[in-house]
């Protein structure tokens, strides 16, 4: 029955600085010699890349609905047998969302640290501290980091606010220089950001300027396991695009793809490396293909390789920025019109306005597959739908997942292990 210091950082909305505080807390206690172990709640690419580089560990998600409330015990109480510190980093403000990050502290009874960013504020900060404290009764607090704080003076008046019986750990400040740099799809990806561990360097000296520079008590999880899943992908040899644009990829997916007894390899389309020849399967991920389109449309030895494959009638699956690959063509947020692989029809064009945001659910002849959708493009196409996913809460339509020859796709970022035997069937070419 492991027990573990842990901590979860929530907040009063997004765009606080949840995720930078997180990586303050990873690098500071990296850094002094405690192996730490950083989760995400919720459907995120970004951010866990984030934490990755503050960490030096892979990042997983924990979601009630999305990965289910036994592997989310199973992956804390692995995490708590190994590490010194787990940290888990919310989504959106505390209580937003159905479930919401408040629902997994509650859950596993770890104590939140809310962040409020505090420019423009003063009294104000003590009462949304207030709110967040008393809101429920069930969800554990930590206590209270304010952030991007102006100045010596604007720190001591907020500490000033806090209520009796609530915790003040501190501040961080505008001045330290250690924002995140984000864009449309939220923050920048690790190895675009210049100068990144030196900003999360300069993060854990801030955090070691406050309470949170010492472990927070320790959380008991129970102990928890997961069945080991059927060997349904053995021999099968799963090629993966991974580079900057094809970066969207839970570390728990390729987990279970190599659990089940695939063999996995990587190539870079933005490098115009071919597809391996002798790969069974494609699996093309999200990312920011619109960021890249002019090099992706140039890179012929890439575009032969993956033609071949589905010439050969190798399966493919493409989610969200690997389906857009795979279109006749992509137009960028300019405006400008790039030729793509042309193995789907259809067209796709990038738009200042978020296209779609919702957890997501497909049911399969196997059962249900749980994911998420977020995008800014827009899709004409042809293509009729053999399967629509449904919102996660509502019921309402979701997204659409093609079978086109022998390419899966689809926006919908699915989360393989909450159905192995679906996701095995899409890399077999099987009915779903």
């Amino acid at each position: 029955m492991p027990d573990c210091p842990a901590l979860f950082i929530g907040a009063s909305a997004s765009h606080q600085g949840k995720t930078t505080v997180t990586a303050a807390l990873a690098r500071h206690h990296t850094r002094c010699g405690l192996n730490v172990r950083v989760f995400k709640t919720g459907p995120d690419f970004l951010d866990p890349m984030i934490l990755e580089r503050a960490c030096g560990a892979p990042v997983y998600s924990l979601h009630l609905s999305m990965v289910g409330l036994d592997a989310c015990r199973a992956l804390l109480a692995q995490a708590a047998r190994e590490a010194d510190l787990i940290l888990i980093e919310g989504v959106m403000g505390l209580f937003d969302g159905t479930p919401s990050s408040a629902d997994l502290a509650a859950t596993f009874n770890v104590p939140v640290l809310a962040v409020i960013g505090a420019h423009g504020m003063a009294q104000t900060f003590g009462a949304i501290a207030f709110g967040l404290a008393r809101y429920r009764d069930d969800v554990p607090f930590h206590g209270v980091l304010a952030n991007r704080v102006a100045s010596a003076r604007h720190a001591q008046m907020l500490s000033e606010t806090i209520p009796d019986g609530l915790r003040y750990c501190g501040h961080l400040s505008n001045a330290d220089d250690i924002a995140l740099p984000e864009r449309h799809l939220g923050l920048t990806q690790p190895d675009e950001v210049a100068g990144l561990d030196a900003r999360l360097e300069r993060a854990a000296d801030a955090i070691a300027q406050t309470t949170l520079a010492e472990l927070p008590p320790p959380v008991h999880f129970d102990d928890a396991t997961l069945p080991a899943p059927p060997r349904l992908l053995d021999g099968v040899h799963i090629a993966i695009a991974r580079d900057a644009a094809f970066s969207f990829v839970y570390p728990a997916n390729v987990d279970l793809l190599a659990a089940m007894g695939a063999r996995i390899s990587t190539f870079s389309p933005l490098a115009n490396e071919p597809a391996p020849h002798d790969a069974d399967a494609l699996y093309l991920p999200g990312g920011y293909p619109e960021l890249h389109a002019s090099a992706l449309a140039s890179n012929e030895r890439t575009r032969a390789s993956i033609a071949a494959h589905v010439e050969r009638k190798k399966m493919v699956v493409a989610e969200c920025g690997g389906m857009l690959y795979l279109l006749d063509t992509l137009t960028d947020i300019e405006g400008t019109r790039h030729a793509m692989l042309g193995l789907l029809p259809g067209d796709a064009a990038m738009q200042r306005k978020l296209s779609r945001l919702a957890m997501q659910r497909i049911d399969t002849m196997h059962g249900a597959m749980t994911g998420h959708t977020f995008h800014y493009s827009t899709l004409q196409t042809p293509m009729q739908a053999v399967l629509h996913a449904a919102h996660a809460t509502t019921g309402a339509e979701g997204e659409a997942l093609y079978r086109h020859g022998s390419v899966s796709a689809t926006y919908m970022h699915a989360y393989w292990p909450s159905n192995p035997a679906a996701a095995a069937a899409l890399f077999r070419g099987e009915s779903l």
